[in-house]
């Protein structure tokens, strides 16, 4: 089984956290963290700095990493690598996605989060923000 290497952004903003409504391909209208694949050469923060430039037209700082998921799909493996992140600059326009909502951690289950993402938000519960 193939697998796809990928970055996600838990972008936290006075106790909320982002979350991006998918606008394209097999997973439209799932909901997941901003980010995308890891090109070569690239470290796991180059691609998730450039991939939210990308997709939101937005700079962000990149923290710690909170973990990396684990995802088996039908078609392929996900390695997705989950770091904390804050807005530097921009106005998180969607270019690529439907819709966009900042959660509170009381509201993280009120969206229908992507299988991998949920594994995500399981860990971030143990968190305070």
């Amino acid at each position: 089984m193939k697998t796809v290497s990928v970055v996600a952004a838990v972008i936290r903003h006075e106790n909320k956290i982002f979350a991006t409504q998918r606008g394209y391909g097999e997973f439209k209208d799932g909901w997941e963290f901003p980010g995308g694949k890891v090109e070569p050469g690239e470290t796991p923060e180059e691609a998730l700095v450039r991939e939210i430039r990308e997709e939101l037209d937005t700079d962000i700082a990149v923290g710690e990493r909170i973990a990396r998921i684990e995802y088996d799909y039908p078609a392929f493996h996900l390695s997705m690598d989950c770091f904390w992140a804050e807005v530097l600059s921009g106005d998180l326009v969607l270019r690529e996605h439907e819709a966009a909502r900042w959660l509170t951690k009381e509201e993280l289950y009120s969206v229908d989060w992507l299988p991998a993402d949920l594994e995500l938000i399981e860990r971030i519960n143990e968190i305070n923000l």
